[in-house]
């Protein structure tokens, strides 16, 4: 492996995955080989602890039963037996003095101690020593017993096979842990390399999409709950930005549409003005329509910003508390006019008040186009109904007319910019009037459905919250 993907993989999270997993397992085991070390250790003492008990339990049962020269003759063959380099017996006074003892010479100058003597005074029956003796490379583990009165029996042994088996213990963890190691390692990285591999495969297709491929998804099975929900957001968000980029296709497409006819007019009224003889009140004519197209232009592209805007969550809003009854009256003072034009009847069942927390010019405006939607495409003779309900959480506009519906076809897209259906396109707009009304429910937390029956008429539905929770 080069220098350089030694160096790639160091950075990668399967490596410090791999690190972290077989440094944790090692540290589990060397916790857990401590304390079966430990363990192993404590019952080595205790068997030795209880041989030692054991044997001068049965000394002392020959030194009363048999007394004192059966003792030592029993003690002399112990020894034999053991090894004196094994094990040493004596047979003292509480003064120290002997009565009896085996060959000491490879135990140095071994005598009761002034601990043990002291605890013994006390009415101790036996006491426990390790005792590190010079010339000898392991300790000994020494027991003083009282046998009797005034007769004290010191048993000493070597702690060469308690040393020897920790050493081996000691030994075979080393091993087993180096062992672990080099198999957790490789185990580990193969682990990690499986658990990351759904997220790999986001990459490669995070990679795909930028490459301009923006139908291909991940798949959203078999690595696992978080990668399964990590690639269901990551689908979601690609195919959002799949539906943006199709809707900001189709956006220049409709605003080269759009733009094109006023600039067009404005550019033959003012080639006309420019041939023509006509005298001054010809040009102020000209100069009318100009400025009016002009007005048009720039009332379509502040809504286009205005839906913008709203659409990606930075609308600014002035909240303040507003009577949303007395905005849908004064909506429809305001084209009572157009309607009487057009023989169609506004009806209004609305409650005394309605209060929301709310920017009133913004509200007022998808109120307006709401309602200018519902008279344009009625019917003469028709009607508009304007409704308001709600609860303590909720407030619903209801606006219903009896034109000639939406088709199935258009229904699903009237709420997109510039989209107008085929019975609207004779009768004008720039096709943003209810895109503009739903982009402003939706920024106060709120939303716009549309209900329709071809022939019979049509049903907005614009609910808003009282109290809109905003970031």
């Amino acid at each position: 492996m080069s220098l350089r993907r030694l160096l790639r993989l160091n950075r990668t999270l399967a490596f410090r995955l791999t690190v972290w997993y077989a440094g944790l397992f090692a540290a589990i085991f060397f916790f857990a080989s401590l304390v079966s070390y430990l363990m192993i250790a404590s019952m080595i003492r205790e068997n030795t602890d209880r041989d030692l008990l054991n044997e001068a339990s049965e000394f002392s049962s020959i030194y009363r039963a048999k007394g004192e020269n059966e003792l030592k003759s029993a003690m002399g063959l112990e020894v034999e037996s053991e090894g004196i380099d094994n094990m040493f017996l004596r047979l003292v006074g509480a003064d120290n003095r002997e009565f009896a003892t085996d060959n000491l010479s490879k135990w140095g100058n071994i005598g009761l101690g002034r601990v043990s003597r002291d605890k013994i005074s006390h009415g101790t029956g036996y006491v426990f020593e390790t005792l590190s003796v010079p010339g000898r490379e392991y300790d000994t583990r020494i027991l003083t017993f009282v046998i009797g009165p005034g007769k004290i029996l010191q048993i000493g042994k070597s702690m060469e096979y308690d040393h020897r088996m920790k050493e081996t213990f000691r030994k075979v963890f080393g091993i087993t842990i180096l062992v672990i190691l080099a198999l957790t390692a490789p185990a580990g990285y193969l682990i990690a390399r499986k658990a990351l591999a759904g997220v790999e495969e986001v990459t490669r297709a995070a990679n795909r999409i930028s490459m301009g491929y923006l139908d291909h998804r991940v798949s959203v099975t078999g690595h696992g709950e978080e990668i399964y929900y990590l690639s269901k957001t990551f689908n979601q968000m690609a195919e959002k930005i799949q539906a943006l980029i199709k809707g900001m296709r189709e956006m220049t497409d409709n605003i080269a549409h759009d733009l094109r006819s006023p600039i067009t007019r404005i550019r033959g009224v003012a080639e006309t003005a420019l041939m023509s003889d006509q005298p001054g009140s010809d040009y102020e004519v000209v100069a009318g329509s100009i400025v009016e197209e002009c007005d048009r232009l720039l009332g379509m592209i502040n809504t286009m910003l205005d839906i913008s805007e709203a659409e990606a969550g930075v609308m600014k809003l002035n909240l303040e508390e507003i009577d949303l009854v007395q905005v849908v009256r004064d909506a429809c003072d305001l084209f009572q006019p157009v309607a009487e034009d057009n023989h169609i009847r506004i009806i209004q069942d609305l409650p005394p008040h309605s209060f929301i927390k709310g920017e009133a010019i913004k509200i007022q405006r998808a109120v307006s186009n709401i309602l200018d939607n519902a008279l344009k495409y009625n019917k003469e003779g028709g009607s508009v109904t304007v409704s308001i309900h709600g609860d303590e959480s909720w407030v619903t506009l209801d606006v219903k007319d009896t034109g000639p519906g939406i088709s199935a076809r258009d229904l699903p897209r009237i709420f997109d910019r510039f989209y107008r259906g085929d019975q609207s396109r004779p009768r004008g707009g720039t096709g943003l009037g209810l895109t503009l009304a739903r982009a402003i429910c939706r920024a106060h937390g709120g939303d716009i459905e549309a209900k329709s029956v071809p022939g019979k008429g049509s049903d907005f539905t614009m609910t808003l919250p009282r109290f809109p929770s905003l970031p």
